[in-house]
């Protein structure tokens, strides 16, 4: 099936056809810094197309569960450690975009009924990351340079700190929150926090190498405005889901490395 965030009358056809029974709503422009370069877009598929698609969902009078990817890039500039009820304060055109669904997801929740959720995501990693992300531009250059396929690799700031989790165990949470009697919003995070400098010395020590011997500055990948730290509190995940992470950030930069 094919679709477009951009072009609700495509959405009414495509939920008509399949009508399911879940809707995991993915899809969006979701690289940070792309969204300072490409703003517009990002605000039509990551914010409008939200909407267009549980517009969709009404329309067509589909009694289906639907989960929004919710995003850590929400609170910005908000103090660690961030929950459910912490202010949100996106620092990029991506974050604003995400607010918007956010708040659109619980309105129609609200003003439908509708069984919509927001899984607020912290940053959620695995071997299929996209190769322009920087955890996995730090594990492939790890190998490569192990292997003697290239020597150097070029990064921004090393200083910006994230609660690194494993993708795998995130789905499982996303899937969680459908099987619930009632639709209620979560944040999904690990609790811990590591530097972008932390991960690329787990990275490469991995492979026996030190990192700093590799690693550039490029400040052609800096943010016009920046997220020091991100760190989530998933303790009502925990205590309603019954869901916990096992893989912290060290395992998944041997993984990461690995794969």
């Amino acid at each position: 099936h094919y679709g477009d965030l951009t072009d609700g009358a495509r959405l009414v056809g495509l939920l008509e056809k399949i009508r399911p029974d879940e809707i995991y709503h993915l899809a969006a422009q979701s690289h940070v810094r792309v969204s300072f370069d490409e703003p517009e877009f990002t605000g039509n598929t990551t914010g409008l197309g939200t909407t267009r698609l549980l517009e969709a969902i009404r329309t067509v009078g589909l009694p289906c569960r639907f989960y929004q990817a919710s995003s850590s890039e929400m609170f910005g500039a908000a103090p660690p450690p961030q929950h459910e009820e912490t202010p949100f304060h996106p620092r990029s055109p991506y974050g604003v975009a995400k607010v918007y669904a956010y708040w659109a997801t619980r309105n129609y929740r609200e003003a439908y009924g509708m069984y919509a959720v927001n899984g607020i995501l912290f940053n959620h990693e695995s071997p299929r990351r996209g190769p322009t992300f920087v955890t996995r531009k730090i594990a492939t250059a790890a190998a490569r340079i192990k292997a003697g396929l290239q020597d150097t690799l070029y990064l921004g700031n090393l200083d910006a700190r994230r609660d690194w989790g494993y993708a795998a165990e995130y789905v499982e949470a996303m899937w969680l929150m459908l099987q619930q009697d009632q639709p209620d919003d979560y944040v999904i995070a690990t609790g811990t926090s590591h530097s972008v400098r932390d991960f690329a010395q787990h990275c490469f020590a991995h492979v026996g190498l030190d990192w700093r011997d590799h690693i550039r500055f490029d400040e052609r990948y800096l943010r016009p405005s920046e997220v020091d730290d991100l760190v989530g509190d998933a303790s009502k995940a925990h205590r309603v889901l019954g869901w916990k992470p096992t893989t912290h950030t060290p395992e998944l930069a041997r993984l990461m490395v690995d794969a």
